[in-house]
This record gives C-alpha cells, sequence and structure tokens, in this order.
C-alpha cells in the first residue's frame, strides 16, 4: 500500500476576500498573539481585511492559498510593496503563513516556490523577507530556496518582553527582461 505525502492532497489556489478573509485572518492572529512571525500585538479585527484585500488587488499583489481537500485554507503567501517609492518598484516584500496545525508538512517551501514562481512571471526583481532572527525554519526555508541574508537591524522590535532581530534574506531573479526607469 502506498502512502502519500502529507500535503499530497493539497491544491494552491489564488485566495478571494469572500471565501478566504477569515480563514487568513485567523493564520494572523494566532502569529500576533503566539509568535513573533508578525511583530504586532492586538489581534486584527475581521473588519481588516477588507483594506488588506483592496491594498492586494490595488497593487496588483498574489495572494496563494494551500487548501486541502475540502477546501480548508492551510497557509497563505503573498507579497506587497517594499517601500513606497518608485525606483523600489522591481522589489517585493514577501510573507508567508501556515496554520498552526499544518506547519512541518512542507505548505511554506510549497507556497514560497509559487510566490517565486509568480515574481518571475511578474518581472520581479527582488523578493524580500523580514524573518525574526530567531526563527530557524523560516530563516531555514528561505536559504534552502537560495534566499542570501542580507542584512540584520538588532532589537527592532520589542514583543513577549524582549527586544527582537529583524533579519532580511533576499532572492535576486533573473527578471525583469527589460528595466525601465520611471
Amino acid at each position: 500500500m502506498k502512502t502519500s505525502a502529507p500535503h499530497d492532497d493539497v491544491r494552491l489556489i489564488d485566495c478571494n476576500e469572500a471565501d478566504h478573509a477569515l480563514a487568513i485572518l485567523d493564520i494572523l492572529n494566532d502569529a500576533i498573539v503566539n509568535s513573533t512571525a508578525l511583530y504586532d500585538y492586538v489581534p486584527r479585527p475581521a473588519a481588516a481585511m477588507s483594506t488588506w484585500f483592496a491594498a492586494k488587488r490595488a497593487g496588483g499583489f498574489p495572494v496563494v492559498g494551500a487548501v486541502d481537500a475540502a477546501g480548508k485554507l492551510l497557509g497563505f503567501a503573498s507579497w506587497g510593496t517594499f517601500r513606497a517609492f518608485p525606483a523600489y518598484k522591481y522589489t517585493v516584500e514577501h510573507s508567508v503563513y501556515v496554520h498552526r496545525d499544518c506547519r512541518g508538512r512542507g505548505l511554506g517551501e510549497r507556497l514560497l516556490r509559487e510566490l517565486i514562481r509568480r515574481a518571475r512571471d511578474a518581472q520581479v526583481h527582488v523578493l524580500v523577507g523580514c524573518v525574526d532572527a530567531a526563527n530557524a525554519g523560516s530563516i531555514g526555508l528561505h536559504t534552502r530556496l537560495g534566499f542570501r541574508h542580507s542584512g540584520t537591524i538588532t532589537e527592532a522590535g520589542f514583543k513577549f518582553g524582549r527586544w527582537l532581530d529583524a533579519a532580511f534574506y533576499q532572492l535576486n531573479l533573473e527578471t525583469p527582461t527589460a528595466p525601465v526607469d520611471g
């Protein structure tokens, strides 16, 4: 009898506000309350998701979800503006979040690989991830996929009664094929 890999029944989809906002919010709020994956203190209200999705739509930014056979969202990944100046237009800052019950199954890697593929298609040049410097799992994921450490801002955040260091990892792509000013 063949045993399946833990994520054989998982497929990647494009998330939308109507179907996925509350599941994304649940994953984000768990990260806020229980981890240093987000340097935030207070869980976000459901109303915040409308603004979040509106920003994604306005920027043309993907929101990729990993769902199981029943359609339950197990994790998601997206990117957004790195810095709000025109010369940064080929650089994005990405995020990958996996539901607390689904970590360690390769979902983060699958989601990040899909973001990299989409970044090439979108003519992005640099993907930047800001990772808590103590998050060995996320650092391992990024380095496995070719990201390199590009700097750490020490004591950038304060959460759970301690200072947090924000480590930046970047992946430079061969795109865009014809970059332009302006």
